[in-house]
């Protein structure tokens, strides 16, 4: 991959559950190694990572950051393209396994730098705040569910007042204007570049992450994913290698975004959380019959403002579930020996720079 810095979820709390894309984030037959982290809430995952971030960059070497989903300030995983390097968390709801043992990815087990004993002391706390914070995750995960449905009936909706044809044609066209032919075989990486945190609908996205942004503006989502399973399918059958960013609200139906490394050019959707200010813009009622679309406004306005009542719900929830967190962080905390942790992180610097 092409040299490029900036942040992405690998996970995102959606309208369909929890979905992950950790394990998809590296690849053990171009060379890929996997650092894997297993160890408790506070037990320095996330103080790890970004130390290897900082010796990383001291270094000249370019880090891709993914922040948790569940708590924007705190890191998932990072990854060093140059050196074909992850370290991440595997833990819960992200787990992860090691699919070739040994040769791809080892296991950092942070569990080697607890006191069992001040752990078995607090067990009775730990176990009613860790029970506390999966109902509340399971609550949230509930409110977001709920509002599946209706975005279905929006996108039902707009489907119907869609002029494909037309849209099918300029995608095309698109694809013939900015990407040039080359042959190949493709190679696709997935991100989020939005997520649905404690902090609200969080958005990654900027119009500096490549040279050239191209903006789809489309509020749903159903007109820019169009366009961009068109450049999808374009990009990898001319053998470049992508990102696609999957959406966060509906991950299995909607792409937001197609980021190509090589010629330093992303195609992303503007929408009420990703805003672009110095990038070409192509607004999606070009391509939707408005007449037919006003038969359907209060419908589609009630379910939006439903939509976003059900998000809201279920940030504050995941708000919640973080205080929670940290409470349960703090009894890990007290019974971590940090220099060890930051011993491995200087050993393991050595061993990658």
């Amino acid at each position: 991959m092409e040299k490029i810095n900036f942040k992405t979820f690998l996970g995102a709390n959606s309208f369909e559950g929890f979905v992950s894309f950790f394990d998809k984030c590296y690849l053990a037959e171009t060379g890929w190694q996997a650092y894997i982290i297993k160890g408790g809430p506070g037990t320095g995952k996330s103080s790890f990572m970004k130390k290897l971030v900082k010796i990383g960059e001291s270094k000249g070497y370019t880090a891709e950051l993914c922040p948790c989903s569940s708590d924007p300030d705190s890191l998932d995983a990072i990854i060093f393209p140059e050196i074909k390097t992850v370290i991440m968390d595997g833990t819960s709801p992200h787990t992860v396994d090691p699919f070739h043992p040994g040769t791809c990815e080892q296991i950092l087990n942070f569990g080697e730098f607890w006191n069992s004993d001040i752990l078995r002391e607090n067990s009775a706390e730990i176990i009613k705040l860790t029970n506390k914070n999966k109902f509340l995750h399971r609550l949230a995960s509930g409110y977001l569910k709920t509002a599946k449905q209706l975005m279905m009936d929006n996108l039902n909706i707009l489907e119907k007042c869609t002029d494909k044809n037309k849209l099918e044609s300029f995608s095309k066209k698109l694809c013939r204007k900015y990407i040039p032919k080359k042959f190949g075989i493709g190679l696709e990486w997935i991100r989020f570049l939005e997520g649905i945190t404690p902090k609200g609908v969080v958005s990654l996205a900027n119009d500096k992450i490549t040279e050239k942004t191209v903006v789809i503006e489309d509020n749903f989502g159903l007109i820019s994913d169009i366009i961009m399973n068109n450049i999808r399918l374009y990009a990898l059958s001319n053998g470049y290698e992508i990102i696609t960013i999957k959406n966060a609200f509906m991950p299995s139906f909607l792409l937001d975004g197609i980021i190509i490394p090589e010629l330093s050019l992303s195609f992303l959707r503007e929408s009420e959380y990703s805003t672009f200010q110095n990038s070409r813009k192509i607004h999606s009622k070009r391509f939707m019959n408005m007449e037919k679309l006003k038969l359907y406004k209060n419908k589609l306005k009630i379910n939006k403002k439903t939509i976003n009542s059900l998000t809201a719900f279920a940030t504050d929830t995941l708000k919640e579930a973080k205080s929670v967190h940290d409470q349960l962080e703090s009894c890990y905390i007290s019974a971590m020996d940090f220099d060890k942790l930051n011993t491995l992180a200087e050993n393991l610097s050595k061993k990658l720079f």
